[in-house]
């Protein structure tokens, strides 16, 4: 079972019981999104809403509702299928977002439980992959920083050592030849190289380079070493100019001074991320572009 699903299901296991709150509807400016959801049980909670009072209200109502009270409060209907909310951000709630927010709350039945479960694997199924070539310091924190985002991380390795102490959410892949991961990736997945070996770094990049369906191709290194790498691509592995302009180096930009792994892991996954956005949006576009056509 993939990893959300699994956390997912480990909350649900746990819990004597669980209520689902969904964002139904979202007007104006608000924390998160229509199809939000977070669950609740009377110990914990499970993901979130966009936190603040209506996170605190929405929590509220839905262990009354475990606890088996019938909510009263004006712009709640308490039916079959739970509780439905209409929510204003403004001073009343304690908030100033100024927008306005659906919510529905149900009790977790058996049916409901399997459909959650069912959603957190299609949906971990869908993140888009990260392959961060590197073992060392900073790709420890590479890891660590992607263990928490919505994506499905896999550091590559050909030293058995460098593996150890990778988070739980984070594959891990012992290979002597880690370009071969780059072309059984799927598409849209971001590649950042930072291994112990220049050499290997620049095998790496050069095979993701040929990904013309990549969403990110980095790798860590000075001015000196994007030149040496620029040279050896161009006039030795046959790449060009305008694939070379895909590289990102140095991975996080150089705007921050600050060479600490855990800084430039940080500046490199939000990088990243936005790249992996950008590029889903691109591929929804063209998507939809064939099928009208």
């Amino acid at each position: 079972m993939t990893r959300n699903a699994e956390r997912l299901r480990c909350f649900l296991d746990t819990a004597q019981a669980a209520a689902l709150v969904e964002v139904t509807e979202a007007k104006g400016s608000t924390p998160r999104e229509t199809g939000t959801r977070m669950l609740v049980s009377p110990q914990a909670i499970f993901g979130t809403i966009g936190g603040g009072q209506l996170e605190f209200m929405a929590i509220d109502r839905a262990r009354q509702m475990l606890a088996g009270s019938s909510p009263s409060a004006p712009r709640a209907d308490l039916s079959r299928e739970g509780v439905t909310l209409d929510i204003p951000l403004g001073p009343e709630i304690g908030q100033c977002c100024g927008g306005r927010v659906g919510l529905t709350i149900r009790p977790v039945e058996e049916a409901l439980r399997a459909e959650l479960i069912a959603q957190a694997k299609a949906d971990d199924a869908a993140s888009p992959h990260v392959y961060v070539f590197g073992g060392g310091h900073v790709g420890h924190a590479m890891a660590a920083a992607f263990a928490l985002l919505p994506v499905q991380a896999v550091v590559v390795e050909t030293r058995a050592d460098a593996l150890e102490g990778m988070p739980d959410a984070v594959e891990t892949r012992l290979t002597p030849v880690p370009e071969e991961m780059v072309r059984e990736a799927p598409a849209g997945s971001a590649f950042v190289v930072l291994t112990h070996d220049h050499a290997l770094d620049f095998l790496i990049v050069a095979e993701a380079l040929k990904r013309e369906d990549a969403a990110y191709v980095g790798m860590i290194g000075s001015r000196t070493k994007k030149a040496t790498f620029k040279s050896w691509f161009i006039k030795t592995a046959g790449g060009t100019e305008e694939t070379f302009a895909r590289l990102v180096t140095p991975i996080g930009g150089d705007a921050v001074k600050d060479k600490r792994p855990a800084v430039i892991a940080a500046l490199a996954a939000a990088e990243i991320m936005t790249a992996l956005v950008a590029h889903g949006t691109d591929s929804s576009q063209a998507h939809q572009g064939v099928s009208a056509g």
